[in-house]
């Protein structure tokens, strides 16, 4: 598998990011939506690639061609995400209408008093998830890849500096460590499953029509912990409306030695249909802007 996602390159600079940052937060959420339109018609005209791969999935997930008007989108959500994640890294949540689905998968863990892998995906907003477990006082890290969104990520750490003490980064020698001692103190982990950083430890499973590859690891690392998976996504509604769901994904507890390859197996594919059955409800919501699928299979 290349990591296509890796080798996609950061467009713009440090100093430009911070400047329409600042603008965003300083002229409000509403005008900062504005400025979005001609952002996107920008990239949707000279972004060659991101809008192929836009497109060949989105065919995929419509069952139709898709038209310009989808494309456009596809990319004014994407582009109205990464605008909200300043404002809730400003602790602006009052902003953002949010609904909450499967609260009480959550609230069972809490009872057990033990953590949890949060298993989520480019798909939608993992901030307004971040936003929504601080506001409830959750001890969770974040396990993601810093490096192909360095930019973006010190901007964010800037506006948020106790962001910094929440990321485990991954692709270093300690990060599986990292992961392993805060499930080990019962804190919760977060991780987005859809993307993998080598072609160890992934499986190909059927994902809408085509297979694709998933990565193993997370419930390699919860059966070794005993720990629950549970499915996080937070879909953008439109407008400034955001629905959070939650849904156990995989219990380690039973699984026998013997039994630890099957196990996984079941888990990837069943993350994978879950990732599909929510791919159609919000099928705008997908921002791996590759060929999620010819990358897979290389």
């Amino acid at each position: 598998m290349s990591q296509a996602w890796l080798e996609q390159r950061e467009r713009g600079s440090i100093v430009g990011i911070r400047l329409i940052v600042g603008l965003a937060l300083a002229l409000g959420r509403p005008i900062a939506r504005l400025v979005l339109y001609p952002i996107c018609i920008y990239f949707l005209s000279f972004s060659v690639a991101p809008r192929a791969a836009s497109r060949k999935y989105l065919a995929r997930v419509l069952d139709r061609p898709p038209r310009l008007a989808d494309l456009f989108r596809h990319y004014f959500a994407f582009a109205t995400v990464a605008l909200d994640r300043f404002f809730l890294l400003k602790d602006r949540r009052d902003l953002f209408r949010t609904e909450v689905h499967g609260e009480e998968v959550l609230q069972q863990i809490r009872e057990r008093g033990q953590g949890c892998l949060l298993l989520g995906a480019h798909l939608g907003s993992f901030e307004i998830l971040r936003a929504e477990g601080t506001a409830n006082d959750e001890d969770m890290g974040l396990a993601m890849y810093e490096d192909n969104a360095r930019m973006v990520n010190t901007v964010a750490k800037a506006i948020n500096p106790a962001l910094a003490e929440r990321v485990i980064p991954l692709g270093r020698f300690d990060s599986m460590f990292k992961v392993h001692e805060r499930l080990q103190n019962s804190a919760w982990v977060g991780i987005l499953g859809d993307r993998a950083l080598d072609d160890e430890g992934q499986l190909q499973v059927p994902f809408l029509g085509e297979p694709a590859s998933f990565p193993t690891a997370p419930f390699r690392i919860a059966l070794m912990l005993k720990r629950p998976v549970v499915l996080m996504l937070g879909l953008y509604r439109g407008g400034n409306r955001y629905e959070l769901y939650f849904e156990k994904l995989f219990e380690p507890d039973g699984v026998d030695r013997a039994g630890r390859a099957a196990a996984v197996e079941a888990a990837v594919r069943l993350y994978a249909q879950r990732l599909e059955h929510y791919c159609r409800q919000a099928p705008y919501n997908w921002f791996n802007f590759y060929d999620f699928w010819n990358a897979s299979s290389r």
